[in-house]
């Protein structure tokens, strides 16, 4: 059994020191959620969550290198771990919405699952002890946790990185209400650019189901967007990632 030395370990996912400089090992749990901001898929803990996490995640950000958007994602090791570049996380949760929903919709009042004019992209910071409250630019610049340049690379990030999904999503009959990145900073020489980093998976996208029809009494039936049932499998089997082998690795063994 390998011997590694932990780095990190969040609600779903542990870190542990990669095989070369600058890289770390990505291992995915099946417990929580991971984010704190308010945005969610129906999705909980379940039997072999990380397991299509790791999957879907490999998935979505092998498609984003190959459209040019850069993220940390190097390769998948095997069913539960990924090798990911190292990055300096900025203390941020980027949110992208579509769609009204969630907190969207109670506190403004606003429909859920109103169409929004155009994509709105909020942030939150990152501490789990103050509930990782929204925050705006002006916070984020006056305090040093990202500049001006960083935010505009940000948006221009989140946006690729939402219209991506969303066509991805839609061409499997799922609509992307809203969703949460993390993004993180890398040095290249002198060079410093923001890649996409941590993972994107149900956990940290509200997903409807576009597929359920209903008849409306005119004759008419239409889809119906709705939760989706078992989110983790269904949108992994619609994507043919499915593991064709479920299974639980066990954790490799620490040292301090």
């Amino acid at each position: 059994m390998a011997r590694r030395k932990k780095v990190y370990e969040g609600k779903t996912k542990i870190l542990y020191d990669g095989p070369e400089p600058g890289t770390l090992i990505q291992y995915f749990k099946d417990e929580g959620i991971s984010s704190e901001a308010p945005v969610t898929s129906e999705a909980k803990g379940t039997e072999g969550k990380g397991v299509l996490n790791n999957r879907l995640s490999e998935f979505f950000m092998t498609g984003l290198n190959s459209i040019g958007v850069p993220t940390h994602f190097i390769k998948r090791l095997n069913m539960r771990e990924q090798l990911v570049r190292m990055a300096e996380i900025l203390p941020l949760e980027v949110v992208v919405r579509n769609f009204a929903a969630g907190e969207l919709s109670t506190k403004l009042g606003i429909p859920e699952g109103t169409a929004l004019p155009r994509p709105i992209v909020e942030y939150y910071y990152k501490d789990d002890r103050l509930s990782s409250p929204m925050v705006a630019e002006e916070h984020i610049v006056a305090f040093g946790w990202a500049s001006q340049q960083d935010l505009d690379d940000v948006v221009a990030l989140a946006l690729r990185v939402n219209d991506f999904l969303s066509g991805v999503m839609m061409g499997v009959g799922v609509r992307l209400a809203d969703f949460r990145i993390e993004v993180g900073r890398v040095w290249e020489g002198d060079y410093m650019r923001l890649i996409i980093a941590d993972e994107i998976s149900p956990d940290n996208c509200r997903l409807w189901d576009m597929r359920p029809v209903i008849d409306r009494g005119d004759g008419q039936p239409v889809a119906e967007p709705g939760p989706m049932a078992d989110v983790y499998t269904e949108l992994a089997r619609r994507l043919g990632v499915l593991p064709t082998n479920v299974t639980h690795s066990p954790k490799p063994t620490l040292i301090n």
